[in-house]
């Protein structure tokens, strides 16, 4: 297999992989989706398929969607039943955060061989269990654990995004805030040539009220936005495939 050279975060740093890239999904319930969800892993994917020249895999330890009903991720039904069951696979789960992540991480990475992580964490986190800075530590004490599983690990990390509750609770947002200059300290500071990190930008125009469908979680429009803030930060720094496919189009309504 053709080998693929990624540019770091890092000027002059480059990583060469011989095989394909595996890429992991990290997150709480924005990430895993419930039953019924495209999911922006699902609309990932189908950006990763756009380049055949680019080989990838999609790995992590679990599949499904979480099922209100039986309050338990137990669902196989993505709203497009071809999704491949490969390609499924991630490590998210509904009301986890960087709290439950950071002990896993360095097993779940090293058993499915993980170079890529792509992190959406921290809200569920500000909501019910910890403060800005205790998140912020327990953010550091993850990117600590899965280089311990590969010192080559690259990660992208996406800033919090306030939901619907932040406009009502001035000190949840301002929690919200805090979390995030603290999370761009994080990535500043621990970035590494061998093990890049990317702070991805905030989605453009996401706007909770047209983008979700209960002010927190995304519907399509806000699945292909997520998607794209990751698409485009490894794109832009690592030169990493293309720009998301659906750019032109997200500041209007989108298909399912």
């Amino acid at each position: 297999m053709a080998q693929v050279s990624i540019v770091t975060s890092q000027a002059g740093g480059m990583i060469g992989h011989d095989d394909a890239m595996r890429f992991l999904f990290v997150g709480d319930s924005m990430t895993i989706g419930r039953a019924g969800d495209f999911t922006w892993r699902y609309r990932m994917w189908q950006h990763l398929e756009s380049f055949p020249a680019l080989p990838y895999e999609i790995v992590g330890p679990r599949s499904t969607l979480y099922d209100a009903e039986a309050n338990a991720p137990l669902s196989e039904t993505y709203a497009d039943p071809s999704f491949p069951a490969l390609a499924r696979r991630h490590l998210s789960g509904w009301g986890e955060g960087w709290l439950h992540m950071a002990p896993v991480i360095a097993d779940a990475a090293r058993e499915a061989e993980a170079d890529v992580l792509l992190v959406s964490l921290g809200l569920i986190d500000l909501g019910f269990y910890t403060d800005a800075e205790q998140t912020a530590a327990n953010a550091r004490a993850f990117i600590t654990a899965a280089r311990t599983a590969n010192p080559r690990m690259r990660m992208v990390l996406l800033p919090v995004i306030p939901n619907v509750r932040a406009e009502t609770d001035a000190p949840f947002a301002a929690s919200c805030a805090r979390f995030n200059e603290l999370l761009a300290k994080a990535v500043a500071d621990l970035d590494d040539p061998a093990s890049p990190l990317l702070l991805a930008s905030r989605p453009t125009a996401y706007d909770i009220h047209t983008d979700t469908y209960d002010g927190t979680h995304p519907g399509p429009t806000g699945e292909h936005k997520l998607a794209a803030a990751f698409a485009d930060a490894m794109h832009q720094a690592w030169a990493l495939g293309g720009p998301y496919a659906e750019r032109q189009a997200l500041e209007q309504p989108l298909p399912a």
